[in-house]
């Protein structure tokens, strides 16, 4: 059997069928929708098949059967009822005011009204009363009740992201004007499908839309974009044929919106059409940089990024002027949901990172921001640390973060105090271990505490604590636990693995408190007596003046 077309970049649902290429079936979720409700909201992270799906129901409404023969929906629909659709794209461009918006939006009117074959009202009414004359005049011309599409309803707003008190505020304003025709205009419509990236307040936005049924995080349809694991073994199993399945799903497979998680598939589709290399095509495809900017400017202790819990309110919504970022993290596609659990009457979310593809590459860039170095300089010091890892050779892992800390620019540091933070030292390991794509347990959790990191790769484990030194003393960081008193064997094997010190050097020093209290709480115990190739416990402690380490210290376990 010849494999299927890949239908790479295509988002019309006719072209796909007519042309041979390869589709996954969702007409079950659409019979859900029209036949269950009436207006219906959709947030999923950018390249998810949202566009296809609402080109999927265009087609539906305007009875389009010739396309679904075979399909789901084919013996479920009334094919002998057509409906006007009104359809507004606000995918394609970048808008940066309100007077580029109303064009854009005056543009769509029209092109609508000639597509219905309507005469649209003077071009003097006002946006509002256009819209609401394009509904009426489809309704009247036809009979039948009105189709409302909206494919990203707010890229507008996202395009003006770094103005939210200017341009952002205004092209607001203006979607709202537009949306809230609909409501006056009920007993018109017929059905409604509104899609985005992120869920704006109803409030701000979707005043009088309250009718709106968020599918975002309901699990009947969880998998209504994206590739299903079935998916792939059956649409897909041609292409797929031989495919290493465990580490597909490890770089992208995760996603998960309380259902079965799901596959991007703008991954899949990139990777077979690359001879199976994997790299992260989804991520190449958008720009963090806003992202990576607020968290630094939020202080992110990104270690946290992997144990996040947010309530469902964080989750919900989205207001430009106060923006969250755990809420920006998962309506974009960088966090998931783990799991579910109810406390004191709130439903409450633990997110994670969805998969290794998200996790390297969202690593990369913020080593980069943090360090500000270029791509280029930030291999080296990857190659450095990975080897050290890998190979179990701690003297020269710790003399690679030395390196690394003292390659990051001076200009870093000023007009802030991030050299004062145990979290940036934590965050900027953190960072770099992740892009390495070790597995890392951040704030690893035993029986007599926390430690600040676990890292594990090829075999070998790493317990790291982690503290800053400020003139007075050290001090941990965020989350860990104070240090435990300091016993004579530990101090002895402190200053044994000392590297490049006399023993005159070793002995005037101070035991190290990092070390000290990994050795106290005993947070290396979880791990021994599993299989491994090496165990070993870290001290690091950090300098804030010389914003490098003043202690390193180790021991094998």
């Amino acid at each position: 059997m010849t494999a299927r077309k890949l239908p790479i970049g295509l988002q019309t649902f006719s072209e796909i069928i007519e042309q041979g290429y390869a589709y996954v079936d969702k007409t079950a979720h659409a019979w859900a929708m029209v036949s269950q409700g009436k207006s219906y909201f959709l947030s999923r992270p950018r390249r998810f098949g949202k566009s296809l799906f609402l080109d999927t129901l265009k087609e539906l409404f305007e009875g389009s059967e010739a396309l679904f023969r075979g399909l789901y929906i084919h013996e479920h629909w009334d094919w002998g009822r057509r409906h006007p659709v009104i359809r507004f794209d606000f995918s394609v461009g970048v808008l940066r005011n309100r007077d580029e918006l109303d064009q854009r939006i005056d543009w769509l009117l029209r092109d609508n009204a000639r597509r219905l074959g309507l005469i649209e009202a003077e071009r003097d009414t006002d946006i509002a009363g256009r819209f609401a004359g394009l509904i009426q005049g489809a309704r009247a011309a036809t009979g039948q009740s009105v189709v409302i599409l909206v494919d990203e309803y707010d890229k507008p707003i996202l395009d003006n992201i770094t103005d939210p008190t200017g341009a952002g505020a205004e092209i607001r304003e203006g979607l709202k004007n537009l949306y809230s025709v609909m409501k006056g205009h009920d007993a018109d419509i017929r059905f409604v499908f509104m899609t985005g990236v992120t869920k704006f307040s109803k409030v701000s936005l979707f005043s009088g839309l309250n009718q709106l049924e968020d599918l975002t995080l309901d699990e009947r349809f969880a998998t209504l974009c994206g590739y299903t694991q079935s998916d792939l073994e059956t649409t897909f199993g041609e292409h797929l044929h031989g495919v290493d399945w465990a580490r597909l799903k490890q770089w992208y497979n995760g996603y998960s919106f309380l259902g079965e998680p799901v596959y991007n598939p703008f991954d899949i589709l990139l990777f077979i059409a690359k001879g199976r290399r994997f790299r992260p095509y989804w991520f190449e495809t958008g720009n963090p940089s806003f992202l990576i900017e607020l968290l630094r400017a939020r202080r992110t202790f990104l270690p946290s990024l992997e144990t996040i819990e947010a309530s469902e309110e964080i989750l919900d919504s989205f207001d430009i002027e106060r923006i969250d970022p755990v809420t920006l993290l998962f309506q974009t596609g960088y966090l998931t949901i783990d799991s579910t659990r109810d406390s004191f009457g709130q439903w409450l979310f633990a997110l994670r990172v969805p998969n290794q593809e998200v996790r390297q590459a969202l690593a990369n860039h913020l080593v980069d921001a943090y360090t500000a170095r270029l791509p280029s300089e930030r291999l080296p010091w990857q190659q450095a640390l990975y080897d050290c890892l890998r190979q179990g050779h701690v003297d020269e892992l710790i003399a690679a973060i030395q390196r690394l800390f003292a390659g990051i620019p001076w200009r870093n540091f000023t007009g802030n105090d991030l050299s004062q933070s145990e979290g940036y030292y934590a965050s900027l390991l953190y960072a770099f271990f992740a892009s390495l794509n070790a597995e890392i347990i951040p704030e690893d959790i035993s029986n007599q505490g926390q430690v600040d990191l676990t890292v594990k790769l090829e075999g070998y484990i790493y317990v790291i604590e982690i503290k800053v030194q400020r003139g007075s003393g050290p001090t941990s960081a965020p989350g860990s636990d104070d240090a435990g008193q300091t016993d004579p064997e530990t101090r002895a094997k402190q200053k044994r693995r000392r590297p490049g010190k006399t023993d005159t050097e070793q002995a005037a020093e101070p035991a190290n408190p990092a070390l000290a209290q990994i050795r106290a709480r005993d947070y290396s115990a979880k791990y021994r007596g599993l299989p491994n190739k090496g165990l070993f416990e870290l001290g690091l402690v950090f300098d804030s003046q010389a914003r490098n380490l003043a202690q390193a210290d180790w021991r094998a376990v």
